[in-house]
């Protein structure tokens, strides 16, 4: 086998000898080398210049399959199968059983090499019906094999390739002929322009490889955003188009009074059983509350109060006090109203938070146990419930989103309460993507905001919006173990529709 790396000059030495010119194909079996090193070494010599000039041309030709090369060296299929039949005949049964058996029983039995006795003793058996046998199918890829197709006709080309031992191949190769500038001594050109070569004035003599402005540069090495995200970064930047004030959402950990108890959420709520909460050992209480409104919001609890019974059962501070994993911003949301009524002299406000939750879930494909809640809200005086329809139309517009839903539901905090629905063009269905409701007066008026304030409030997943905008049907393969990385690289950016 020749050199690789003295392909060009061996070439450059054949074709100095050639009259006409060289067909590369030819050049790759007289050196003993794949014909694609030979193009490699074409193109080589094309960059150089006039060196050589390269003519590309088409052609097909006949190739054995590996079916055909196992037939060149052991025989056809009825061939073996006729010298598996002794002369005493054998059942068809065992016949079948040969690795040859079904497609050489059919073509055997044409070419009337054997017969079939269906009245055997036994069952059905197998003999011979001529002395001997001429294996046609395996001479004729014998000469194939040998570059003697042009002993056959195209029928019984054909008919080899009917049986899957032919292939038709169509080649490109180079007919290779000497250029205007041909020589046999290849001279490396020089790719870069050094300082050395203009202070020396060298580069004068130098030959330098052309420039080629259409070759891709290198594919810089970079970090990739998860599509999650790139989601939250859009949701984020409408949320501060539409004047919103970001709330801060560091704390995990937060006491049961503020996750529920400040939401005018009775104690014995199903949602703060350990099925659908997490609760934490250590530390176990939290100590800190501010006493004056902690009082109060057990009075509106146990006994009622701001034109409302209450639940009328006994509150009791150690269930307040239980550290929880947040099962939702709205905790932050409360925190932050109630700084707001200390504030004394009221203002409107546009809060808004995305951050992570966590919930007792049983997992499935649009749920998880740890999940981002994006949540809005909006204190004024005298908002109604059209206000809130109407911005969650404007914010999931922005979104993109514009198949909407609304459905009357109950949450503790909120009256009236909507659920929002949007149609998942994967899963084919309508998906909850958030819940909404005015804040009740039991949970504002304990924390000292005026009575004629009102405050809408939504919130969603970040991780369903997700899905729909990027297609994806489970949500295991958007968040978790199971998530596949090349999908994090090839997610195209978030543009969401405004």
């Amino acid at each position: 086998m020749a050199d690789c790396s003295v392909l060009p000059e061996s070439l450059l030495r054949r074709l100095e000898k050639a009259d006409d010119g060289l067909n590369s194909l030819e050049v790759a079996g007289a050196l003993g080398v794949d014909h694609q090193l030979v193009v490699g070494a074409v193109k080589s010599l094309q960059s150089l210049g006039e060196v050589i000039q390269a003519e590309q041309r088409s052609s097909k030709h006949w190739e054995l399959t590996e079916e055909g090369k196992e037939v060149v060296d052991n025989g056809s299929h009825e061939a073996r199968v006729f010298t598996a039949v002794p002369l005493e005949g054998l059942l068809q049964s065992e016949l079948m059983k040969l690795p040859s058996g079904k497609v050489g029983f059919s073509k055997a039995m044409s070419n009337k090499w054997i017969r079939l006795d269906k009245n055997a003793e036994g069952g059905p058996r197998i003999y011979r019906a001529v002395d001997s046998i001429t294996d046609s199918v395996r001479e004729k890829l014998h000469l194939l094999r040998d570059g003697k197709e042009d002993a056959m006709d195209d029928k019984e080309k054909n008919e080899l390739k009917k049986r899957k031992l032919l292939a038709e191949v169509n080649i490109k190769t180079y007919w290779i002929t000497r250029g205007s500038a041909f020589t046999t001594s290849v001279t490396k050109q020089e790719t870069d322009l050094t300082p050395e070569m203009i202070a020396s004035g060298s580069w004068r003599d130098k030959n330098f490889k052309a420039y080629n402005f259409d070759a891709l540069g290198v594919i810089p090495e970079c970090g990739h955003l998860h599509p999650l995200m790139k989601v939250r970064t859009q949701f984020r930047q409408i949320f501060l188009e539409m004047g919103f004030t970001e709330m801060p959402t560091n704390n995990f950990i937060e006491s049961s009074f503020w996750n529920f108890d400040s939401l005018f959420q009775p104690q014995q709520h199903p949602a703060r059983d350990q099925h659908d909460t997490f609760f934490l050992e250590d530390p176990a209480e939290a100590t800190n509350f501010p006493m004056d409104y902690l009082a109060r919001v057990k009075k509106v609890h146990s006994e009622g109060g701001y034109g409302s019974q209450g639940y009328k059962y006994d509150w009791k501070i150690k269930e307040a006090k239980k550290n929880i994993l947040r099962t939702h911003t709205t905790a932050v949301s409360s925190r932050m109203l109630y700084q707001l009524a200390q504030q004394g002299n009221f203002t409107p406000v546009k809060y808004f938070s995305i951050d992570r939750v966590f919930r007792n879930e049983t997992l499935d494909a649009t749920h998880l146990a740890e999940f981002h809640q994006i949540e809005g809200v909006v204190a004024d005086y005298g908002l109604t419930l059209g206000d809130l329809m109407g911005v969650l139309h404007q914010f999931f517009t922005k979104l993109g989103i514009t198949k909407l839903r609304f459905k009357p539901a109950y949450n503790p905090y909120t009256e009236p309460s909507m659920e929002v629905f949007s149609y998942h063009e994967g899963l084919k269905k309508w998906v909850e993507v958030g819940n909404s409701g005015i804040f009740r007066p039991e949970m504002l008026l304990p924390m000292g905001l005026p009575e004629e304030v009102s405050v809408i409030a939504w919130g969603l997943s970040l991780e369903r919006p997700t899905m729909i905008k990027y297609g994806i049907n489970n949500i295991r393969e958007l968040v978790g173990h199971k998530v596949n990385l090349q999908m994090v690289y090839d997610s195209p950016i978030c543009r969401l529709d405004s």
